[in-house]
Parts: structure tokens; sequence; C-alpha cells
């Protein structure tokens, strides 16, 4: 192989090698970011041996669940033409450190899912609350009333055993905040209701004591079964619930609204974008909420999309139509509220962010002592947009009983039909610096392969550069080249074509320029024996020539 052929191979591998660098990089621009999702897929979808499992069974992070109390101060001008409105004061938080556990744990290969039971211990935090378990507080009575709306289309004489029954009772009752909560209270009118309902069928009285939140510390069986995707065959479903309590669709809420969908609030879709919407399945409401992208923040120095609780979560129709399947029984309240009453034993229970933040004007109008802020009330979920991991959650949800009259029951005859808060609830909980690290390492692989890309593209713009650079550069650098260069690229008129007869010069090596006057161009041809004159004249096409001698 001659040189000549060695450089033009060699010409010929550098470009080849700038064209697949080239088409390398456009590869990785448009499926890096997949790549790496499937391949983190395989190393973090949840198993028994994955590295994922550990956290999910068991939270690594200390959960604070907080809840807020409203105490009604002013319940005896509660009537219709009072001139005072309910007032209100919260009380709390009462703040319970979280233990959170999966148990019956069991995984389904042929859907890559598993099936299990959240069971959670709550202990008092006395120092991170503001208020003891002691604490007196006064609120509806809504067992009282809830017996009165059974019996509101009822005869004469089933509403004067009720009366009887209700005695001397008030639309209020006043228990501790330890009562309220989780050891719950007994009540005359649910042990009643208890035995009546083994002869009436269509009436339960699920529990034998009153508290909100009675019956779940340390229970496995408080908020349902749940079948969840694990991410085995694709990684954006880990964390999605499939079925809960047996059924993909719950019943409590007609169509979309009933469906059982979203995340268990661990796991989220990876590869978020401000343009997207995540979901969170709330068993405790009997349905999936929608947090839509506000904003990006910062967590730990961490780049985060925040999702939050907007109108859209809690409107019944007023403002979404695709929301008027909250609506219970055709039956829809201004935007702000919705009722769970298909899931909580038809009870006049109405969930609304905390102190109706978001909701209708309408709902504070009728009451005082509440007032919605954004930065206390929000319901939200911080997360790494390219793993999907939540990195801080706060927020929560208040329930509401609806007070209304009952014509023929004292003392709910002459009361106004209103929204009265009972109670709210949040977890907080931000990831701390050393776990944000650890996330903080799917956004940096992510933008290693976006340098690689970009590294990828400029080498194979160099290799296909090079040498047409090279060439252009030498030539500027030889004023010589630079000359015949200029001269090829003028018009066809002012071509200098310089013929040397080959019959008498054979070896004719160079050609340079002696001198230009008055548009005539002296030029000289050498070679090794003689030196011949050519007269070009710019202005004309003729050509001539003299033969110089070697001294000359």
């Amino acid at each position: 192989m001659t040189s000549q052929q060695c450089i033009c191979v060699k010409r010929f591998l550098i470009v080849g090698l700038g064209l697949l660098s080239i088409l390398a990089g456009v590869y990785l621009y448009l499926n890096w970011i997949q790549m790496f999702t499937e391949m983190r897929g395989k190393e973090m979808a949840l198993s028994a041996t994955s590295p994922a499992f550990a956290g999910w069974k068991v939270s690594p992070i200390p959960l604070d669940f907080d809840v807020y109390l409203f105490n009604w101060t002013n319940p005896q001008d509660y009537f219709i033409g009072s001139p005072r409105k309910p007032r209100f004061e919260q009380l709390g938080p009462y703040r319970f450190r979280e233990t959170p556990d999966k148990v019956n744990i069991v995984w389904h290969a042929s859907n890559h899912s598993v099936s299990f039971r959240k069971k959670a211990t709550f202990h008092f935090d006395e120092r991170g609350s503001n208020g003891t378990l002691n604490d007196i507080i006064t609120t509806v009575d809504t067992v009282a009333h809830s017996a009165a709306l059974l019996t509101k289309n009822g005869s004469g004489f089933e509403k004067g055993l009720l009366s009887l029954a209700l005695g001397r009772r008030s639309v209020t009752i006043t228990k501790s905040a330890r009562e309220w909560l989780f050891d719950g209270y007994e009540d005359s009118l649910v042990s009643i209701g208890k035995f009546f309902a083994k002869f009436v069928k269509k009436h339960e009285v699920p529990y034998d004591r009153v508290g909100w939140m009675y019956t779940r510390n340390g229970s496995s069986t408080y908020e349902g079964h749940f079948n969840m995707f694990t991410g085995a065959d694709n990684i954006s479903k880990m964390g999605q619930i499939h079925a809960w309590n047996y059924k993909t669709h719950n019943g409590a809420f007609e169509g979309e609204c009933g469906r059982v969908k979203g995340s268990m609030g661990e796991f989220f879709p990876p590869n978020l974008t401000p343009q997207d919407s995540v979901w969170l399945y709330v068993p405790n409401i009997c349905r999936a909420v929608p947090l839509d992208y506000t904003e990006m923040v910062k967590i730990h120095d961490v780049t985060a999309f925040k999702f939050s609780g907007t109108e859209r979560s809690i409107d019944n129709g007023t403002l979404y139509p695709e929301n008027k399947c909250l609506c219970v029984n055709g039956k829809c309240e201004a935007s702000g509220v919705f009722s769970i009453a298909p899931c909580k034993y038809n009870s006049s229970i109405y969930m609304s962010y905390p102190h109706f933040y978001l909701a209708d004007p309408i709902y504070l109008q009728a009451i005082e002592g509440l007032k919605p802020e954004k930065e206390k009330h929000e319901f939200f979920m911080t997360l790494e947009p390219t793993s999907g991991v939540p990195m801080d959650v706060g927020g929560g949800f208040q329930a509401n009983y609806l007070m209304e009259p009952v014509p023929g029951i004292s003392p709910y005859q002459r009361i106004p039909r209103t929204f009265i808060p009972i109670m709210w609830a949040e977890e907080r909980v931000r990831v701390p610096p050393e776990i944000a690290a650890d996330i903080a390492l799917v956004p940096f692989i992510t933008l290693m392969g976006q340098i690689v890309t970009g590294i990828l593209f400029a080498l194979g713009f160099i290799m296909l550069c090079w040498y047409p650079t090279k060439f252009i550069t030498q030539l500027c650098h030889d004023p010589k080249g630079k000359n015949v260069l200029l001269r090829s690229l003028s018009t066809q008129k002012n071509t200098v074509t310089v013929n040397i007869a080959k019959p008498q010069y054979s070896n004719r090596e160079t050609l340079s320029l002696l001198e230009q006057r008055n548009g005539i161009n002296l030029l000289r041809a050498q070679s090794c024996s003689l030196t011949e004159g050519l007269i070009y004249n710019s202005g004309s096409q003729n050509t001539s020539s003299d033969m110089i001698s070697p001294n000359s």
C-alpha cells in the first residue's frame, strides 16, 4: 500500500468514527433517560430482596401525625335567627409519632403485584404537642344527630321513642381530647343501636365506642386490604395501587370517581414534567386525589417538583364537570367540600381542606374562628422528578359535620343548616440530608448521560471537520497556495490558464509571479534546466511566452 493510499484509509477511518460518534450521540439523546429508567427499574423494582423493600415495609424516616380539634365555644347561640354565628377555637396540634408497617405481605408474579395490609402504631409526643390529651373539647353530638336523621321520614311513634332516648341531650357534647381521638367514649345510643341492629339488618353500628380514630392504633384492618404493582414489568407502575379491599372500583362513588388508582404514597412515576399531575389514593376518604404541579423547589440542594391539591381536588362538579360523580344521591354542595357518606356508614361527614382552604366563601361566612392560609393548610407532595421519590410531604383533610334541622325531634327542630368543622389531621415528613444525597444520585447519573451525549456530538463533529479545517488552515498560512486558490475561484473572464508546451519542457515544477505592471502579469515557470517567461494580459485572453535562459 502506497503512502497516498494509507493517507486515504486514515482519512476514511476518522470520518467514519466521526459519523459513528454523532449517531451514538443522537441515539443517547433520544433514549438515555428511558435506558437509565429501565436499568434502574430492574434494580429497584419492589421484591422481597430488592433494596427498596426494607424502606417500603417500615419507613426509615420518623413520621409526625398532627391532629387539630375544633372547640365550639358558643353552642347556646346556635338556633335559627340567632344574631351570633357558631364560633370555633382550634386546639393543637396533638402530635403523635407514627410507626407504619406492612403486614400479611403476599407476592403475585402473575400480574407483578404485592398484597398487604397497613399497620400503624401511634405514640403521643407531649413535647411536640401544643396541649395535652386531657384538654376538654366541645363539638357536635354526631351520634344523636345521626340517630335523628334516621327518623327524619319516620312515623310519629318512632320520633317519640327517639326523643325519649335523647332525653336532655343538646346539639353538642363535651369530652377530652384523649376520648375524641384514639380511646373513644361510651354512648348509650350506640349501645341501643347495636342491640337493635341485631334485628334490623339495614342499620349497621360498626363500633362499641365513639372516637374519630378509635380502633386505628395498632390495627391492621383499619385501612383495609391493598394490592399494589411492584414495577417488575414497568417501573412507572411501581407503587401504583391496583385494588383496595379486593376491588378495582370501590363503589363509594360512581364512574371514574370511584376507580381505585394512584400512588400509595411511597413511589410515584419517574421522569415527571411540569405538565404532569400525580394521583394519591387516600383510603380514609375512599377516593383518589389529583395533585397538580405548582412550582419547582430545592430540598437539601436537590431540585424537586411540588405537586399540590388545587380546587380540582375538592370540587364536586361546580367548577370541574368531571367531578360531578362526587355528588352523593344527586346532592351537590358548593365547591370545596365532598361527602364521604358512602364509605362511612352514610354519616353526614364532608371533607375539605383545613379551614375550608380553597373552598367557596359560603362556608366561612356561616361560622367564625377559621382562617385559611396556604402556608399552613396546603396539601402537597414534593417529588424528585427523575426518580419520583417523595422528599417533602405535608397537609391533610378536615372533617366537617353537616348539621341540618330535623322536624319533630328536639333539639334539632330550630337549627340552621351549617357545616360544622370537627377536626383535621396531617402527616409531615421531610427526607434528611443523607437520604437526599442518595436521591440526588439519580438526576446526577441522568446528567452524566447527557454530558456523554454532548461529548459524542463534539467528537463526531471534530472528526468530520478535521481535514477540511486542516486544509483551509494550511491554505491561509501559504501565500502562494492562497493566490492559486483565489485565482481558481475568480470569474471565467479573468481566469488564467497557462499551458506549457510538453514537447519542449517536460520537467516544469513551479510557477510564480515575477512582476505586474499595467495589467501585465509576468509569470515564471521554472524547471531544473530552464526558465520560461509567460506574459498574461489581464484585460484580454491572449497569452505569450518567451524563452528565458537559465542565466537571465
